[in-house]
């Protein structure tokens, strides 16, 4: 495989838009809680630039998570996932919470919606963009002397493969009565090949610096990841500074000094428990988006992908009108560069809505005791800017 083939990340990787610009389809899938409210004011900014920009979107919204288990008996509904079929990228919100807590592991929104999304459209590359304003440095847990500048790290994370998906997958009562869970961790080169393009392409287009996470002095499929990485890397991605690190060290090190990183790389769960570590250091999940991007393209010739915040469906504020839109706001952003190539208009929304908050338009969660504004406020602040 030559690298750079797979997904145009980069700048230098994004394929030029033609005139007349492209019809945006994509799904709204805004979930549970909290998901719908935000997924409305990222709309409205989404809308507000199509009018500015002189573009045509046609979406169509479909339940999923509890919502589909409410209305249809099933977290991924037959008609959700055919609607994503016929769409060229998905928006996602929020799924799952304590309404739908008491059903069988397998049957609950989070296991039954997105992992079968993921596995059915090979949604095989995570990138978290790990950012938080300098202005925000107080909303983290980090001394603000070790982050003066804030925070700006990537991490890619293998989706499809690991343990998550690694079979056989089994509970079993032993014939001494003692109960036996086995989950099975399995990786291809290939499908570490495929992840690092993505990866190496994202370094790429930043500080030629890429870190591989990995545990390879105890897991088979560890050795095999650092091999495959090294010897990867040596042919197709020498100008990179690389480096490797074990995922226990790596945690340590995000948590001391997150911008020694620029962009890291790693396996399914690894990546899990990594970005959400990013998360919470960079201060608050309102904030972070993320996308999935698959193997398959869309009918622009451009990556399929599902685009989501990263953080959940927050129960406990949800109809309060209260809950940070601008993480859903940022996966918009996200899904224009990547999915629809607009990566001047994706630009010109993250500029918005730096400039809202950094001008001093918060909602609770990054108020740090100041005045507090709305959901819906702080749209308006983002599309004044705009």
């Amino acid at each position: 495989m030559e690298d750079n083939a797979c997904l145009p990340l980069g700048p230098a990787a994004w394929q030029p838009v033609r005139f007349p610009m492209p019809t945006l389809k994509f799904a709204v899938l805004a979930g549970d809680y909290i998901g719908p409210e935000v997924m409305t004011e990222a709309l409205r900014v989404l809308e507000h630039v199509a009018q500015q920009e002189n573009l045509t979107l046609s979406y169509t919204k479909a339940d999923v998570g509890g919502a589909g288990i409410d209305n249809h008996g099933k977290a991924l509904p037959d008609s959700t996932l055919k609607l994503c079929e016929q769409s060229d990228a998905i928006l996602f919100g929020s799924v799952g919470g304590p309404k739908w807590e008491k059903l069988p592991p397998k049957e609950q929104p989070e296991r039954a919606a997105l992992l079968p999304l993921r596995k059915h459209f090979t949604l095989f590359a995570n990138i978290r963009p790990g950012l938080l304003y300098r202005e925000l440095t107080d909303a983290s847990p980090l001394k603000t002397e070790r982050i003066p500048d804030g925070i700006d790290i990537v991490c890619i994370r293998e989706l499809t493969g690991g343990v998550y998906f690694g079979l056989p997958k089994t509970t079993t009562t032993l014939a001494d009565g003692d109960v036996q869970s086995i989950d099975t961790m399995v990786y291809k080169k290939s499908e570490i090949e495929r992840i690092l393009q993505v990866a190496i392409t994202t370094a790429r287009a930043r500080k030629k610096k890429l870190c591989s996470v990995d545990k390879a002095n105890v897991l088979e499929t560890s050795v095999l990841w650092r091999k495959t990485v090294t010897e990867y890397c040596a042919k197709h991605a020498p100008d990179l500074a690389l480096s490797h690190m074990y995922v226990d060290n790596a945690a340590m090190q995000l948590a001391r000094d997150p911008n020694q990183f620029d962009v890291f790389v790693t396996e399914n769960m690894f990546g899990d428990i990594l970005s959400d570590e990013m998360a919470v250091i960079c201060g608050s999940l309102g904030m972070l988006s993320s996308a999935s991007l698959g193997a398959g393209k869309n009918s622009l010739g451009l990556p399929f992908g599902l685009y989501e915040p990263a953080g959940g469906t927050a129960p406990d504020i949800a109809g309060k009108g209260i809950a940070n839109p601008c993480a859903q706001i940022l996966s918009v952003a996200l899904m224009l560069r990547f999915s629809f190539g607009l990566d001047a208009i994706a630009k010109r929304i993250e500029t918005a809505v730096r400039s809202a908050v950094t001008g001093g338009t918060r909602t609770g969660d990054i108020a740090f005791g100041k005045p507090s504004v709305g959901t819906r406020a702080m749209a308006d602040a983002i599309i004044a800017n705009l």
